[in-house]
Order: structure tokens, then C-alpha cells, then sequence
């Protein structure tokens, strides 16, 4: 191991330190490129988010950095003893096995009902415990995967597409959760996604692949960046980002909770206890309660 690196990954109590780095990995499958001399350092308490394109060698990276492939050439450099939880992008659960919440969380482990309902608060899904899996909806499913991820107390957090098939609204709920975790744990959080917008709202730094790195840095110097413009310019053009803001609240679900500052809200527009004066204003647009 290099001096420098086992020195810096040895102090991983301070903040900010090593946890992982990859130093010029290159990999071919099947006479093919699939990554080509890519580095980058995975550090405590900050959110990276990889994104590129489909085939861009993002799950090969994260099977590499994880240990579950090997590269072509190259180093990958972890921390001594490094605890790593994983969250996948989806997982089935056969209709015919009667498995509740609380059994999929101790599939890999032996965790007390009191540990497992704790971890699951931390996620804002408690009231899962003893659901059966199959009732659980795609959002509640993500957040139970994450729970199932933090008992193993990781110090650094890998999740694929963690807000496939998510609303706007459960996105955002999720990535604030993450935050919260990476503040609350200390730990380093990697993201992979193909979502441009809101998780690189929530993110620290963006590394942009497509094979090889095309660009890395702060979210707005990325989407600044040429290369990133070649890659994404198109899929960009014509949309904007909805500006949530939380003046009202939502349960779980995404749906709003009724409150009294809120009866003037846009997000009531419709509604039938909606302001007369405010309904009828013809320069409001519809938004079919909403």
C-alpha cells in the first residue's frame, strides 16, 4: 500500500478522511472497454453521486469498488476493516413466502425487534415492522432496504437508483433522510443514478462516466461542464426544475396534510374549501386539486 494512502485511511476517525480510493482502473469484458483509468476517493461525511449514461460502466465501478468483481488493472485501497452497506436498486420477494418486515431485515444478521424497529424509525417507516414484505409499496421498499443497510452500522453507504419509481416528493423525502443519515452516522454516502436533477441537488460532489471520467466537481460546475453538456444537453432541453416549497407538509405517502396555513396554497387549487375569490380567478391555472 502507498505510504500516504495507509496514512490518510488509518485516520479515519478524523472527518473528512479516506475511506476508499480507486486508482486507475481499467476493465474489459467480452474484447470490450467497459472502464477505462478511472480514479476517484470516496472520503467520510460526503455525498458523491455518480451518473452517465446506460452503458457508461457504472454498475461495473460499483462491483469493483465493493469487491465483487475484479479489475483488469489498477489498485482499489480500503479502509482496514472498512463496513460497507449496500443498498440495491430492487428486490423480489416470491408472493408465496411469508416473510414480514422484521424477518427480511434479520436474513443477514440476528438484530432484537427493538434494534430493528429503532432502525427503521430512522427512516420514517416503523410502522412497517410486522408488515408482511409484499404489502410494502416501492417507496416503503427503498427505505426498508436502507434500514436493512444501516444495521450494519456501514461508514460508507452504496445505493443504486435508490429513487427508482419514486414521485417528486418521495425523492425528495429520501435524499433529505440521506443527508440526515450522512450528518447524524459521519458516514460517506455514493450514490448511483441516471436522475440529473434532484440527486445532484443533494450531492457534494458529481462524477460524470461514461467509461472513462468525463468530469468531477461541485453539482453546478458539472452541469457547466462541456462534456457533461454532451453527454446530457439533449435529455435536459425543455425541462425546469418544480421548486417544492415546504410551507405544508406530506405524510409518508407524498400525500398533503390539511393545516391551516395552507387552505391559500397552489397545491390546493380546486379544492372545494379552496378561498371563492381565489377560485374563481381566471388567471389561476387548474390544477384538478392537486
Amino acid at each position: 500500500m502507498n505510504t500516504s494512502v495507509a496514512e490518510k485511511l488509518e485516520g479515519h476517525n478524523s472527518a473528512g478522511e479516506l475511506l476508499l480510493q480507486a486508482s486507475a482502473i481499467s476493465y474489459r469484458r467480452h474484447g470490450k472497454n467497459i472502464l477505462d483509468n478511472i480514479s476517484l476517493d470516496i472520503r467520510e461525511r460526503e455525498i458523491i453521486t455518480l451518473i452517465g449514461p446506460n452503458g457508461a460502466g457504472k454498475t461495473s465501478l460499483v462491483r469493483i469498488l465493493l469487491g465483487l468483481a475484479r479489475a483488469g488493472s489498477g489498485k482499489i485501497t480500503r479502509h482496514k476493516k472498512l463496513r460497507i452497506g449496500y443498498v440495491p436498486q430492487r428486490i423480489h420477494i416470491p408472493d408465496v413466502m411469508p416473510l414480514r418486515v422484521l424477518d427480511f431485515l434479520n436474513v443477514s444478521g440476528n438484530y432484537s425487534e427493538d434494534e430493528c424497529r429503532q432502525i427503521l424509525a430512522e427512516v420514517s417507516c416503523d410502522y412497517l415492522l410486522s408488515a408482511p414484505m409484499q404489502t410494502v409499496s416501492g417507496g416503503e421498499m427503498q427505505r426498508v432496504l436502507l434500514a436493512r443497510a444501516l444495521l450494519k452500522q456501514p461508514q460508507l453507504l452504496v445505493l443504486d437508483e435508490p429513487a427508482s419509481g419514486m414521485d417528486v416528493v418521495g425523492q425528495q423525502a429520501l435524499y433529505e433522510t440521506l443527508r440526515e443519515i450522512r450528518d447524524k452516522k459521519g458516514c460517506g454516502i455514493l450514490l448511483v443514478s441516471h436522475d440529473l436533477h434532484l440527486v445532484m441537488a443533494a450531492t457534494d460532489r458529481v462524477i460524470c462516466l461514461n467509461t472513462h471520467v468525463c468530469c468531477t466537481g461541485r453539482p453546478d460546475d458539472v452541469t457547466a461542464n462541456p462534456e457533461y453538456l454532451k453527454l446530457f444537453g439533449h435529455a435536459i432541453d425543455g425541462l425546469a426544475l418544480y421548486e417544492h416549497h415546504h410551507d405544508h407538509e406530506h405524510d409518508l405517502h407524498g400525500n398533503i396534510i390539511a393545516s391551516e396555513h395552507c387552505i391559500h396554497c397552489e397545491h390546493n387549487e380546486g379544492r372545494p374549501d379552496k378561498d371563492v375569490d381565489k377560485r374563481s380567478d381566471s388567471t389561476s391555472p387548474d390544477r384538478g386539486g392537486q
